[in-house]
């Protein structure tokens, strides 16, 4: 019962503090660094543990509610993934492995997407966060749901796919289906948005703007400008393939206008965005030139609109940029300016030598030269733009009842985040 008190004087106090005219929340699990790809593995889920530090220690946790979601359960699971599939990831271990040697070529396991302790449960923590999110959006708690540690997308129905295991952005999309007509979801990771797109290729409820480096020696290797959808999904699906060492400036000059002609043409309702932070440079495996101030305008347009707005983690391996890119976004999603000098915070030694958000790097040379030439990007922003042309009118549904929510809209202390204590 104590707990209980605690959690509830927690949610008065961070309500009260919201100043921002924006209602937020923020999805933040600690348990979530707690797993670990492996040791050669790029995918550092502890570079969770390194943005909320900094979120906490800037305050900007008083300037919104912070959850601790639910874990997603199989039934929310099996929403869009396959019995089968689900009950392999529940039940294998990496001391099973050889008992599934048949199911580890059928779901694609392996190195990139390996079985290590907790994979399970680490699936649950990160998709709860998009469940809820979508949940409260529906609601109209709140305008702007935040999780950094949910925007898997490159999962797909029955396999794993490029470090994902759980596709968290279309269960959460599957969500907001329920009582938002149309979504838009926007995607800024390097890597296309192949699961996602893929999820919703049939249909027109949803329309998937991915922005991504593309090429055949490139992963996924899929998302060529043409790929716009079948059927009912047709012209739904938009792709903006882009080349090596894209900057703020060439980026802005395509983001920008494609992202208000889909606002024009196809009037969404809410709004999903994936702000994978490998697009930055200097990133493990990415091969852009993006800032954090670049990356964070696409999050300031996309805010703009004023639509409810779920906003998801991604990609990004380059740990401390990934923390600081993500901490930037939120004090933009905030409306709050935040210092440049870097607080005290727990993992203060992995920002050495600067402890600056925005580090000065206007002396290092660029690793990659911008190959996207003002004529190239012209040409695309026009395919684009007739593609999107060509909708005449925005697709609506008919008044149907609404499904119940997958997770219960109450608050209890287990969806009180406890983050301070």
């Amino acid at each position: 019962m104590k707990k209980k008190e605690e959690s509830t004087n927690f949610e008065k106090e961070t309500i009260i503090n919201n100043t921002s005219k924006t209602k937020v929340c923020y999805f933040h699990d600690h348990d979530i660094g707690n797993y670990f790809y492996g040791i050669y593995h790029p995918m550092k889920p502890h570079r969770l543990c390194l943005t909320n530090s900094l979120v906490l220690n800037y305050g900007l946790h008083k300037k919104m509610d912070v959850y601790k979601a639910r874990r997603a359960d199989k039934q929310d699971l099996l929403k869009f993934h396959s019995p089968e599939y689900i009950d392999f990831l529940e039940r294998v271990t990496p001391g099973t492995l050889n008992d599934y040697k048949d199911a580890v070529k059928q779901f694609h396991i392996g190195e990139d997407c390996p079985v290590f302790p907790g994979l399970y449960d680490y699936c649950q923590v990160y998709t709860g966060g998009s469940i809820e999110g979508a949940i409260k959006l529906n609601h109209k708690m709140y305008d702007i749901a935040i999780n950094w540690s949910g925007g898997l997308h490159h999962a797909r129905k029955d396999e794993a796919s490029g470090f994902c295991y759980i596709n968290d952005i279309v269960l959460g999309i599957i969500e907001l289906l329920k009582y938002h007509p149309r979504v838009l979801y926007i995607d800024i990771d390097i890597h296309h948005g192949d699961g996602v797109q893929e999820a919703f290729y049939l249909t027109d409820r949803v329309m998937t703007v991915s922005f991504h480096k593309y090429g055949n020696d490139f992963f996924p290797g899929t998302g060529d400008w043409d790929e716009i959808g079948v059927r009912k999904g047709k012209q739904y699906s938009v792709n903006v393939p882009l080349r090596d060492g894209i900057d703020d400036r060439s980026y802005q000059s395509i983001f920008k206008p494609v992202i208000q002609g889909v606002m024009d043409y196809y009037k969404p309702s809410a709004v999903v965005l994936q702000c994978g932070a490998d697009s930055l440079r200097f990133d493990r495996l990415g091969c852009f030139n993006l800032t954090f101030k670049g990356h964070a305008e696409c999050v300031k347009f996309v805010k703009s609109f004023g639509l409810p707005t779920m906003v998801l983690g991604g990609g990004g391996y380059t740990v401390r940029n990934v923390a600081r890119c993500w901490t930037y976004e939120t004090s933009v999603l905030l409306d709050t300016e935040i210092k440049n000098e870097l607080p005290f915070n727990d993992y203060i030694q992995f920002y050495s030598p600067d402890f600056q958000l925005h580090p000065d790097y206007s002396g290092i040379p660029y690793r990659y030269q911008n190959l996207n030439n003002k004529q190239y990007l012209e040409n695309l922003k026009s395919k684009i733009l007739e593609n999107l042309r060509v909708l005449q009118w925005a697709p609506s549904v008919q008044i149907q009842d609404i499904p119940p929510d997958v997770m219960n809209i109450e608050e209890d202390e287990d969806s009180v985040n406890d983050i301070i204590g």
